[in-house]
């Protein structure tokens, strides 16, 4: 009989998030403030769709379920969390199963404000939140070219892809 390994060398995520934008609130993604955003989301958390999504990629991966099944909108202890404390939550259940990051691309989604100069910001601090280098990570930012909801300014969304790579491997 052959022998099988415990773990793969490889394991591919993918995550997707949406929100609904309102005319109040604050915008976040990727745990960067975008402080000159019109629009925030409506969200039961911090609405981070970057991190949402990043959340979701990673549990992917690791067929580890979705972010709903950790961090529940019904759970009153999750109301305005921040995004960046669910992912530090996360995390071990990836780096703790001798994982760690190989690449990241998220592509996020919004009619405006543009994000030309949130996106370095916004690699770094995912670099930190998931203590791997910043040329791991690629961040692109497009419009809907006002179509949808998304180009009439009632919704962003966040779209990631992450490769994880063993360490035995």
């Amino acid at each position: 009989m052959p022998i099988i390994e415990s773990s793969l060398p490889y394991r591919i995520g993918h995550g997707e998030d949406f929100h609904r934008l309102t005319t109040s609130g604050e915008l976040w993604l990727g745990g960067i403030h975008i402080k000159e955003s019109p629009y925030g989301t409506i969200a039961h958390s911090d609405g981070d769709v970057v991190l949402h999504a990043l959340i979701d990629a990673l549990l992917g991966a690791m067929a580890l379920g979705d972010i709903g099944e950790y961090f529940p909108p019904s759970d009153p202890k999750y109301k305005n969390a921040a995004s960046s404390d669910l992912l530090a939550q996360i995390l071990p259940k990836i780096t703790g199963q001798g994982y760690a990051v190989g690449n990241i691309n998220v592509i996020i989604t919004l009619q405006s404000p543009k994000l030309k100069g949130y996106k370095a910001n916004i690699k770094k601090n995912i670099a930190q939140l998931l203590k791997t280098p910043e040329d791991r990570i690629n961040i692109q930012g497009k419009t809907a070219e006002h179509l949808g909801p998304i180009g009439q300014h009632k919704g962003i969304s966040a779209s990631v892809s992450v490769l994880l790579i063993c360490d035995d491997a």
